[in-house]
């Protein structure tokens, strides 16, 4: 410890000597060298500093806490420890490139088939991840059969202004959905090229601002519109939803199969319904086989749809249900794995100020 000043003090050196023993457990680099620990102060050896994260929806952010206080509680004369939090999402920066968006990061939720849920696991991640303090728009890319407007709880969007359309907003969430834009009950049939031209419209001629995350609704299948948003926006990374039933594991396998060939990060496998009217373990079987993370299993809960049909997700009207926390912790997950993707991209692990 020759760096501690002979009057007992602790410099700035000798802090940032042991936090760097302190590993990022997504990254798997130490907190220093990712430039994590920000606004370092020490008066009379009390040492206050903050970590900043890759994503405010970090999961891990309590070992982080934990570890860096075991490391700093070996310096002979440590006084009061205090840990602050802020957050600095990385950016997909080819997203900004194709698109000319600030959209740090793009999420697509897909399934094989429809009836799984899929919608209610996007609007609820959506809103999990604003929840914990991000940045967070919801495209309805389900063109021929959107619904988030309502599950959201809003009828229409606001007026156009500067010859671009406004998201709604609700629970923290900006959202766009060709729903706004056609009469009700009026059924879309359309080909290939005009579902193309809606969801470049809908991404484009939006005022969506600074995002955090892009989650994308994408419809059931493996169809026009799953290419589309290939083409039209870089995708960081795609979850596929299922239900614990074999069956409906063999139709996700094939939604996970078309974005591996898309070159599309897989960021995990979601099992919806989960419980004893299903079963479980199909998601999280899919998931082995194929090599990818298992985001966890949500279970079945009558409040999960009257929550969709209401306009108030479950993990805004009842956010102590076991199906909420297992939504949230979706959520963190998914972040975390948005964070560790791009990381993998920026030329592996460089500090989070350049690639935020």
């Amino acid at each position: 410890m020759s760096e501690i000043k002979q009057n007992g003090a602790i410099t700035r050196e000798v802090v940032l000597a042991a936090l760097s023993t302190v590993i990022e457990p997504e990254l798997h680099r130490d907190l220093v060298s990712l430039n994590m620990i920000r606004n370092l102060e020490i008066e009379n050896n009390e040492v206050t500093f903050t970590i900043m994260l890759t994503t405010p929806a970090c999961p891990l952010r309590g070992k982080m806490e934990q570890d860096s206080r075991a490391a700093l509680a070996k310096l002979p004369g440590i006084g009061k420890i205090t840990v602050k939090w802020d957050s600095n999402v990385p950016t997909d920066q080819r997203i900004m490139k194709q698109l000319g968006k600030n959209f740090r990061s793009t999420i697509a939720v897909t399934s094989g088939k429809g009836g799984v849920g899929k919608s209610t696991v996007s609007v609820n991640l959506a809103i999990a991840l604003a929840q914990e303090g991000a940045r967070v728009g919801l495209l309805d890319a389900d063109i021929l059969g959107p619904n988030i407007p309502m599950m959201m709880g809003v009828g229409k969007m606001p007026p156009i202004q500067d010859r671009k359309m406004t998201p709604a907003e609700a629970h923290g969430v900006k959202f766009i959905s060709m729903d706004f834009l056609v009469k009700p009950d009026q059924p879309l049939i359309w080909r290939g090229p005009m579902l193309h031209g809606a969801i470049q419209q809908l991404l484009t001629d939006v005022a969506w601002g600074d995002l955090d995350y892009l989650v994308v609704d994408l419809p059931p299948g493996t169809g026009d519109a799953q290419l589309t948003l290939a083409q039209v926006l870089p995708v960081t990374g795609a979850i596929v939803v299922t239900q614990p039933m074999q069956v409906a594991a063999a139709d996700a396998l094939r939604g996970l199969i078309m974005f591996e060939k898309l070159d599309v990060p897989i960021l995990g496998v979601v099992e919806n319904m989960s419980g004893d009217f299903f079963g479980t373990g199909a998601g999280e079987k899919l998931a082995a086989e194929q090599g990818v993370h298992y985001l966890g299993s949500v279970p079945l809960d009558a409040n999960v749809r009257i929550g969709g049909d209401s306009g108030a997700p479950i993990v805004v009207s009842h956010p102590d249900s076991a199906a909420a926390m297992a939504l949230r912790h979706m959520a963190r997950e998914v972040a975390a794995r948005v964070s560790v993707t791009i990381a993998g991209q920026q030329n592996n692990f460089i500090p989070i100020e350049m690639i935020g």
